[in-house]
């Protein structure tokens, strides 16, 4: 069943992975190839809409007494993640929109999107805890 240490492990190792992603996205753009970088973006995409729609599944629907046994801790570090991956993840489809049809938009928004996902990288991999006490 999910239990708060496996939601958070499984969030911290999601987190690393599409950063992987999206670091594999910039590397193909610098070596310009934009196929590649527009290609990875919508795996990114993909794979990022799935974990934020599948984790606000499981702890609105399917357990949402999940948090309850946060300490305030845990609950401070889960808010500083939710303030930088919440308005990634709003301005996420619209770095998808524009990648091709509106390229100085699409960079404007990167410099916002990347401050916003170094946030949400190192909040969720580095603040969240790494075990509970239960």
């Amino acid at each position: 069943m999910f239990t708060p240490e496996s939601v958070i492990i499984t969030l911290k190792i999601a987190v690393s992975a599409v950063t992987l992603l999206l670091l594999a996205s910039l590397a193909a753009l610098v070596a310009g190839n934009k196929q590649l970088h527009g290609r990875i973006n919508v795996i990114f995409f993909i794979l990022t809409l799935t974990t934020v729609l599948g984790f606000e599944v499981v702890i609105r629907l399917i357990n949402p007494e999940l948090t309850a046994g946060f300490s305030d801790e845990a609950r401070r570090a889960l808010t500083l993640h939710l303030c930088f991956s919440v308005p990634a993840a709003i301005i996420l489809p619209v770095m998808l929109i524009t990648g091709k049809r509106y390229p100085r938009l699409h960079r404007a928004l990167s410099v916002l999107f990347a401050a916003l996902w170094a946030g949400t990288f190192i909040s969720g991999v580095f603040f969240l805890p790494h075990s509970f006490e239960g």
